[in-house]
């Protein structure tokens, strides 16, 4: 899922693109994608675009008349740009946005449909769609430090909930997580201040830098390669691969249809965290320390 790096230079690239633009045409390719129909999706046909935001994962088109279209990606949907006249990819297309400047092209690789788009009129009805979470770059210690403790969850949880913190999710969440030093399953209420003071920072320095680096990829083209797996990761989508700091082979704490990775030497003391099925499989077999491992 895009998180907040990866939205925020999605705002950057639009931003240039259709600010003060006309949206001419909006064609939906897929029934699933509209979840609104009061205002009607024809209402933003010939309106100017006047502003551009970022609520959390969402990314809202701001148009005269005090609309907003709210686009959220989910898993696997992407944004791409098209000069005038492009076509839509195919099968992945869910819909296409015809300004007078070119086509964003709204696009899910899977068929399983979660991605959305809303339109809404005025600031009360945009207002919804923020769940409250602290925007971490450029907040302080001490409302970090208070988001973190209001309520007691495992800093995994903490950190993705997007309740407590913005725009966080489960790739950057363990980048974060590996860079201060912590245990994915330390729970927030047995966090020492010196434990907060290291998460307050790792926070704030990894997604600014992964900010800055993706901002630099794509230059001034529109980005296209949106994903949570990067090669320049420590952990996050890196199992059995080596941690960039001790060299241990990277761990994980497979969930559903998500994982968590970290590296145990680094973050757990050397406890390998218990896995959910496999480790219920091999139980006695199970290895307690990353040093059985090796």
């Amino acid at each position: 899922m895009p998180e907040l790096p990866d939205i925020v230079v999605y705002v950057e690239a639009l931003g240039s693109r259709i600010i003060g633009q006309r949206l001419e045409r909006v064609r939906l390719l897929s029934p699933f994608l509209l979840r609104t129909a009061d205002p009607p999706i024809s209402a933003v046909e010939g309106r100017r675009v006047i502003e551009l935001r970022r609520i959390g994962k969402r990314i809202a088109i701001g148009l005269e008349g005090d609309l907003f279209i709210v686009l959220h990606l989910m898993v696997a949907g992407r944004l791409r740009w098209r000069g005038a006249g492009g076509k839509a990819p195919g099968r992945v297309a869910l819909a296409v946005l015809e300004f007078s400047s070119g086509s964003l092209l709204f696009t899910e690789a899977r068929t399983m449909r979660r991605a959305s788009l809303h339109l809404v009129q005025g600031e009360a009805a945009l207002e919804r769609f923020d769940a409250g979470g602290l925007e971490v770059v450029g907040a302080d210690l001490d409302a970090f430090s208070a988001r973190l403790k209001a309520e007691n969850h495992t800093l995994k949880r903490a950190l993705t909930d997007p309740r407590i913190f913005s725009g966080i999710g489960n790739a950057y969440s363990d980048e974060i997580l590996h860079r201060a030093r912590l245990s994915p399953v330390a729970l927030t209420s047995q966090l020492a201040k010196e434990d907060i003071a290291q998460l307050h920072a790792a926070a704030q320095h990894v997604l600014s830098e992964w900010t800055q680096r993706l901002r630099r990829e794509a230059g001034d083209a529109f980005p296209d390669k949106v994903t949570a797996f990067r090669d320049h990761m420590a952990v996050h989508g890196r199992y059995g691969q080596p941690c960039p700091v001790c060299g241990a082979p990277v761990q994980r704490i497979v969930y559903a249809q998500n994982e968590t990775n970290y590296c145990a030497r680094c973050q757990t003391g050397g406890r390998v965290l218990a896995d959910r099925a496999l480790s219920r499989l091999l139980k006695k077999s199970w290895p307690r320390n990353i040093d059985e491992l090796e």
